[in-house]
């Protein structure tokens, strides 16, 4: 049977659009030091068709004593820690009595690209170490008594689809670059892109054989910068501006300091410039800052242009200020700057007209949208009790093979148990005839053991939004503690939904999810108004912890009802929601109640609804970390 060619790779020419993110690319194969990209967006966006194209433009490289191409290396989301840095090379240990260390992939991967799709699917481990080889180019390895280091100067690409869950902020900030992607809704460019891949599909060497000659002038370029780029100049003026910029957007750290001022030089490199100019630094801060202003998963993505323009403005009137040593009190480097000045207001007269827009009434009746959420804060930790099989996460406790050791067990654990089985083979010595010298092991003797960690959960919020919620203006406080829920579980982990309750039914207003991100707009869209139908909630909310206990089996289930118990309906609906939460209860699934009952005289009917769910209570005051100490633990 013959072997059939690899048909070509799609040309890094022929991508329509995108923009932006084959410049991010070009810069960071120009200056791998800059720290990588990472690419956020929908489905089909080629994201990895242009990942996989760039390979092909990067300089060829020495390895053995040859010139071969660079490589694309994959970095799979369930890879270990061992494939990824290296590890000791057990076989020649064993055949040879010799320690040796076998590389892994961030050693394949130098002076290529390695790719991580879904890079937030990743442990967060696993990113730490492969951020930490992209910034040094260098990988250490120190374990198995093995002290080992290497080159890893490698292009590092990670995509991502924000609605599958986050990085956590500490870990977008190591990305060098980041790039937000979406298809074009330009009827002509969807067009331009169907035909391409049709054509390509239909013959891929010919289609490629079209794009040749551009895709080795794009190659020719990048060598071309990636030589010249540590002589382009980078003057006091530029670097001035770029700590302005930086300042002005009031990132936390130095890191974008020194990944803007790399970007701003490689991309003056790329443009054949022997020094940097105002326009690199434009184009390297829409790069490098969109990611690094969030300061969590509520903030809106991007990077608002005008507000780049301000600080870009009040970048050249420091530098210009700095160049004159008696600058005019009335000029542009002196007193205030209008930009500054005119940069608050407007925003804050829109954010006022959303507000007020969002409470008007946008439906018949007396149904109406949410509107702003409350004041958050830290919220107390909900955790479900015993030990769960270890979703990944920070929240309840569960078996783990890299938590702490909490006991010995003769069955499989994770590792050898050596107080135990020294435990265990001591009561057995004088049977085994040992009077002195070393122990006498039997297999039976042998110890597992038993880790601990944290696991991560479905949080599932079933939220009152009836009339009488929104009339007593309690809804703002109940979505503010949602919100800072939310940001709880983001931190923790954890997949969440949001069933909401009012009207005649209750509705599933966010599926189970990782995007905490989604969640929070989900809500803030919310309608609110009408009855309160508990029993539905109840029932809404047993349906979505049975279906995703078939997806997810390993994630244990945690419901936070946010209600005043005052179940509407018929004479009959205080009855139906209490059979309702037994039912919920009875799937095992933890519940805890958040009483969102004000005022004086109170019913105490939230307290009766945690009752029949079997779990626990608590008021919603009183869910500040701030206020009540101690942690919450749901009832079983």
């Amino acid at each position: 049977m013959r072997n059939t060619p690899e048909p070509a790779e799609f040309p890094f020419s022929a991508v329509v659009g995108q923009d932006q993110l084959r410049l991010a690319l070009i810069l960071c194969a120009v200056h791998p030091g800059i720290g990588g990209v990472l690419v956020r967006g929908e489905k089909g966006t080629a994201k990895s068709t242009v990942v996989r194209a760039l390979t092909a433009l990067l300089p060829e490289v020495e390895h053995a004593g040859e010139w071969r191409r660079a490589r694309l290396v994959e970095l799979p989301v369930g890879a270990t820690e061992d494939r990824v840095v290296g590890s000791i090379d057990l076989e020649k240990v064993l055949r040879d009595g010799e320690h040796s260390f076998q590389p892994g992939l961030l050693a394949d991967a130098h002076q290529g690209v390695l790719y991580v799709d879904e890079v937030n699917l990743l442990h967060d481990h696993l990113v730490d170490v492969l951020l930490d080889a992209a910034a040094m180019g260098r990988v250490h390895v120190e374990r198995d008594g093995v002290s080992h280091s290497h080159p890893a100067r490698f292009v590092l690409v990670g995509t991502m689809n924000p609605e599958e869950g986050e990085l956590r902020p500490q870990l977008l900030d190591r990305f060098g670059l980041a790039v937000d992607v979406a298809a074009s809704r330009d009827v002509n460019v969807r067009m331009e892109v169907v035909r391409r891949r049709l054509d390509y599909e239909r013959d891929p060497d010919l289609f490629a054989a079209r794009y040749a000659e551009q895709d080795a002038d794009l190659a020719h370029r990048i060598a071309a910068a990636r030589a010249a780029v540590d002589g382009v100049e980078l003057s006091d003026t530029e670097l001035r501006r770029i700590a302005s910029v930086c300042a002005s957007f009031d990132v936390e750290g130095m890191r974008a300091d020194l990944v803007l001022a790399r970007t701003a030089t490689a991309h003056a490199a790329w443009r054949g410039a022997a020094a940097v100019a105002e326009e690199d630094v434009r184009v390297a801060a829409e790069l490098t800052l969109p990611h690094r202003r969030r300061r969590d998963p509520f903030d809106e993505p991007g990077l608002d242009p005008e507000q780049l323009d301000d600080a870009m403005e009040k970048a050249d009137n420091d530098a210009r200020a700095h160049e004159d040593p008696e600058p005019d009190p009335d000029g542009p480097g002196g007193g205030e700057n209008p930009a500054d000045s005119q940069n608050e207001t407007p925003n804050t007269t829109s954010r006022n007209e959303s507000n007020e827009q969002d409470s008007r009434d946008t439906d018949r009746g007396s149904e109406r949208r949410v509107g702003a959420p409350g004041p958050q804060f830290r919220a107390r930790l909900l955790e479900i009790p015993g030990v769960g099989d270890g979703a990944p996460g920070r929240r309840s406790r569960s078996r783990s093979t890299r938590g702490r050791t909490v006991r010995s067990t003769t069955e499989r654990g994770s590792g050898l148990h050596l107080v135990g089985t020294l435990f265990a083979a001591a009561e057995h010595q004088a049977a085994r005839g040992r009077v002195r010298g070393p122990m006498r092991l039997a297999p039976s003797d042998i110890r597992g053991g038993v880790r601990e960690g944290r696991e991560g959960n479905l949080v599932l919020f079933v939220v009152d939004a009836s009339g009488s919620m929104a009339a007593r203006d309690r809804l703002a406080a109940v979505t503010g503690a949602v919100v800072s829920l939310l940001r709880d579980a983001y931190q923790r982990r954890d997949k969440v939904a949001v069933v909401t309750v009012r009207g005649r039914d209750a509705e599933l207003v966010l599926p189970p999810t990782s995007s905490v991100e989604v969640a929070v707009r989900r809500l803030r869209a919310m309608r609110t108004g009408g009855r309160t139908p508990l029993a539905e909630g109840f029932l809404r909310a047993r349906g979505v912890v049975l279906r995703e206990r078939v997806r997810d089996p390993r994630r244990r289930a945690l419901v936070v009802s946010l209600t005043d118990g005052r179940a509407t309906g018929g004479t009959d609906a205080v009855r139906r929601a209490k059979r309702a939460a037994g039912m919920l209860a009875d799937t095992g699934a933890a519940s805890i109640v958040v009483d969102c009952e004000t005022g004086m005289v109170r019913l105490g009917l939230a307290a009766e609804l945690a009752h029949h769910l079997r779990g626990g209570y608590v008021r919603l005051a009183e869910l500040s970390a701030q206020q009540v100490a101690g942690v919450v633990r749901a009832a079983a």
